[in-house]
């Protein structure tokens, strides 16, 4: 048994469609995945029978853009095995759905401002099915660079960081909100890599909000973030999970489950 509950696909902010990813995971011996599409549950039904054709468990995912505002930092909530309706969840990121898009919008009016060639609906027309704009699919539009090579790098934080002509950000929900909504809709809320993020100082809150485990296994973590998450995890009960966090040509370059999810969760859950 080999499982990444940690992809992306472009129901989000991933580059590869639902059938790309399993048939990547397949070659790579993936056997349960979850998609954690950014702040959507979109496409399941899609995923479970395409992932059923495969040979591949499918998990029902997502990953919630959250924030800690009493640390003014950003966290990631992954959620897993929630009910179907998804109510409470769908609720919540609707809102954050509405503000991201909007924001993208008015970033690619901001760059068309400052002398950028962009065509708003073409930029629209390469997100589907994700029904949200990213900063990706407006990259995709301004150069055909690799996302880790420096050409690209270096546009991306001209462009949208610092003082750049389309910086800034939206304001995300609540994390413990993000938690409540998770375990409403019978869901398991997991902390996601908390390294990357440095939003270890939230989890006693997020416990009392329901919190169920903690991302370990991750790119971006340390050996030290290995051994702070194990401690976490024995203190608080907390299950421990992990990913690849795969985003296709939108990431890292990383192959589908070279980093999985320990087996003792895969089989519990």
């Amino acid at each position: 048994m080999k499982a990444d509950l940690h992809v992306h696909s472009n129901y989000s902010d991933g580059s590869d469609d639902v059938q790309t990813v399993l048939k990547k995971a397949r070659e790579n011996g993936v056997t349960v995945l979850s998609f954690v599409d950014h702040d959507s549950t979109n496409g399941l039904s899609e995923k479970q029978a395409l992932g059923a054709e495969y040979g591949i468990k499918i998990i029902p995912g997502i990953e919630i853009s959250a924030y800690d505002f009493k640390r003014n930092r950003k966290v990631h909530v992954l959620g897993y095995h929630y009910d179907s309706n998804a109510k409470q969840m769908e609720a919540l990121c609707q809102t954050i759905r509405q503000r991201r898009n909007d924001h993208t919008l008015w970033q690619i009016e901001q760059l068309k401002a400052s002398g950028y060639e962009i065509d708003r609906q073409a930029v629209i027309d390469s997100a589907y099915p994700s029904n949200t704009i990213f900063k990706q699919h407006v990259m995709r539009q301004l150069t055909t660079a690799p996302y880790p090579s420096t050409a690209y790098q270096q546009l991306y934080q001209r462009l949208f960081k610092g003082n750049g002509p389309a910086a800034g950000d939206i304001t995300y929900v609540d994390a413990c909100i993000a938690v409540e909504a998770i375990v409403a809709d019978g869901g398991i809320a997991v902390l996601a890599h908390p390294g990357q993020l440095d939003s270890y100082d939230i989890i006693p809150e997020l416990i009392e909000a329901g919190l169920g485990g903690i991302e370990r296994n991750h790119p971006d973590h340390s050996a030290n973030d290995h051994q702070r998450i194990e401690k976490i995890a024995a203190n608080y009960d907390l299950i421990m999970t992990g990913g690849t966090d795969y985003h296709g040509e939108f990431g890292k370059p990383i192959e589908i489950g070279s980093i999985s999810s320990p087996p003792s969760v895969t089989e519990k859950y």
